[in-house]
């Protein structure tokens, strides 16, 4: 099939596959763009859509054409992001919802659905980590609490993933249509040291998207996940620099198994949404974690 400058010869990559007397039969020839990567008609969901990464996903989506949903708990920011949205040409929206609660899932999704229309692109970026559940320098695992475990389980596995998948994914289902991004992490793959908690509810998180995958592929909902490598944001920023902007200890140790040498900047999580996000771009792919680190889980010793 002959590809010029975006464009497939369509009619050339039928007549290829014709016996030769058959490919000499002289035909208009029709042509097709190459528009993998447009999202108009698409309404975008994006839990953690207040933060960084979150909000860097969102505006990319916003900028290939889908209407987009920022929902978190902080309406300043929320905003924010959406006048951001706005002033670069896309349409978005607010919406305050409890990631925790079925019931505020529930009633967001409803008030999604009547401004925007029925969600095709669910992004679930909330989550994070929690003193409680991580082992400092020269801590005891054996010590660590029951409640400390649990709360950063319910925050990237309940509330990042699981409850969002139900109740946006439930009217996807129905629709046959959609596509659900959770957001992992590195630590999904291999346990970084000291936050335990964090990176076993992140592997449940990749574990759990592989399931989903394989439950609603016939149904016509494609459910995948992106592993950001290292991206400096709120949560994360004390511990790779310090106030200077210099690296951390911890944040040199980072760079120095990154090949790339640096850290990664949000708007670089951008092809990698769209790309999922797009029925056209990924339409047979389902049940894989994107790796986005800057090669960093290429390194071993």
């Amino acid at each position: 099939m002959q590809v010029v400058k975006g464009i497939f010869s369509w009619n050339e990559g039928i007549q290829s596959l014709l016996t030769p007397n058959q490919s000499t039969i002289k035909q208009p020839t029709k042509t097709m763009k190459l528009d993998l990567f447009n999202l108009e008609g698409e309404t975008a969901v994006v839990f953690g859509g207040t933060g960084v990464l979150g909000g860097a996903m969102a505006e990319a989506l916003a900028a290939a054409g889908a209407k987009v949903a920022v929902v978190g708990r902080s309406e300043e920011r929320g905003m924010e992001r959406v006048r951001s949205i706005e002033k670069a040409g896309g349409k978005a929206i607010f919406q305050a919802a409890d990631a925790m609660s079925r019931e505020s899932l529930m009633v967001a999704s409803d008030a999604i659905t009547a401004k925007l229309g029925t969600t095709t692109i669910l992004v679930n970026g909330a989550g994070g980590n929690k003193p409680e559940g991580t082992i400092a320098p020269g801590g005891d695992f054996c010590k660590m609490s029951l409640e400390g475990w649990q709360a950063v389980f319910d925050l990237n596995l309940i509330g990042g993933t699981l409850l969002p998948c139900q109740i946006f994914g439930a009217k996807m289902v129905a629709a046959g249509k959609g596509s659900v991004i959770n957001i992992a992490s590195m630590s999904s793959i291999l346990p970084l040291s000291r936050v335990v908690s964090y990176s076993a509810s992140k592997a449940a998180v990749l574990n759990l998207t592989q399931w989903l995958a394989r439950e609603w592929a016939t149904k016509g909902v494609r459910v995948n996940a992106i592993s950001p490598g290292f991206f400096p944001a709120e949560q994360n920023r004390r511990m790779l620099l310090k106030e200077d902007g210099t690296y951390t200890e911890r944040g040199q140790s980072i760079i120095g198994h990154t090949p790339m040498g640096r850290f990664g900047n949000s708007e670089e999580l951008a092809g990698a949404v769209i790309w999922l996000a797009s029925p056209r771009a990924s339409g047979f792919v389902t049940g894989q974690n994107i790796v986005v680190d800057g090669g960093f889980s290429s390194v071993t010793i």
